[in-house]
């Protein structure tokens, strides 16, 4: 039987890092990342694609773009799966687009560095060896899935929640999928997408995130819709609630045709109508705002602008959240 055929896509990060004088950036290539784990050799067949070179929070919506049309191109030479090695400040947003966008019958698996290339200890390679495991796995079928620090993430759950210990993520509300063992890769739950699939490979909109906190008026969200915004993301506090000045504008916001999605700060929990009053969250939901349900603020905005760069219907957007 032959070993399975695993494509990685590099694109810069922390993992192909190393230390100059005016900081770390990325200096090695997906050849070398991969000529540095010779162990992988005993687990797959590995070719290598470069996709972009940079620190993941210099990245666009037009390179993950990119990265989407670079999985799809190895879905249809028929590898196994694919592996993107990636920065970490926004990985999970990236892995997020993905499983909404991509329509590739394979597993993708993101993976990462906190260390640089060049330092004691660096992690990269012992993540690199982890999800090429994991994406060589045929009980991984398709999705996309964040492989860090000996555990397994589905992408629509997955957050940073480590500035920059090794153990970088958590899946705060539905645990990890899978974790290594001495015993080798154990499953803890279905490995799958978890994610609703959007038929747009690009997003063309803008959208963006309003913050709600202790006295905030409304003048963020009055500037982005003077500045022509497409969708606004609110970051609420609790279930869903505001100040009452920026729950008033969220009121004009959704008369105007803007959508309106209200996520919640919190790590763990969904949003809920229930307080009434100015910025309520029953009278958020009232003016026809849009519940992100249990996404943060960050991949709602991920969400909203993907669909409303597939539908005109601003009805198919709300369904789109309302299908998570």
């Amino acid at each position: 039987m032959s070993p399975p055929q695993i494509r990685v896509l590099s694109t810069g990060g922390t993992i192909a890092s190393t230390d100059g004088p005016d900081g770390a950036t990325p200096s090695e290539d997906g050849a070398d990342l991969v000529g540095a784990v010779p162990e992988l050799e005993d687990v797959a067949t590995v070719d290598v694609e470069s996709v972009c070179d940079e620190l993941s929070f210099h990245l666009s919506f037009a390179d993950v773009a990119s990265m989407a049309r670079a999985v799809e191109r190895a879905a249809d030479d028929g590898v196994d799966g694919v592996v993107i090695t990636h920065g970490t400040d926004t990985m999970e947003e990236s892995a997020y687009y993905l499983d909404l966008a991509i329509d590739a019958e394979i597993p993708v698996v993101f993976t990462g560095a906190q260390r640089p290339a060049d330092h004691p200890g660096a992690d990269g390679p012992a993540n690199l060896l982890q999800a090429v495991r994991v994406a060589a796995d045929d009980r991984f079928e398709d999705g996309v899935y964040i492989a860090f620090g000996n555990l397994v993430h589905a992408a629509r759950w997955v957050t940073k929640a480590r500035a920059g210990r090794p153990e970088a993520y958590a899946s705060p509300d539905a645990g990890p999928v899978a974790e290594i063992t001495a015993d080798g890769l154990a499953l803890r739950r279905e490995p799958r997408s978890e994610s609703v699939s959007i038929p747009a490979l690009e997003t063309t909109a803008r959208v963006e995130v309003v913050t709600s906190g202790l006295g905030v008026d409304s003048r963020q969200l009055e500037r982005a819709v003077t500045d022509g915004v497409d969708g606004i993301v609110l970051a609420a506090s609790g279930i869903g609630n505001t100040t009452p000045e920026l729950g008033d504008a969220v009121a004009d916001t959704v008369a105007d045709g803007i959508p309106v999605v209200v996520a919640t700060r919190c790590y763990d929990g969904a949003v809920g109508a229930r307080y009434g009053g100015p910025g309520g969250s029953q009278t958020l939901r009232d003016h026809g705002t849009i519940p992100a349900g249990e996404l943060p603020p960050w991949k709602a905005r991920i969400k909203l602008g993907l669909a409303l760069s597939a539908f005109d219907d601003h009805e198919a957007v709300r369904q789109t959240f309302e299908r998570q």
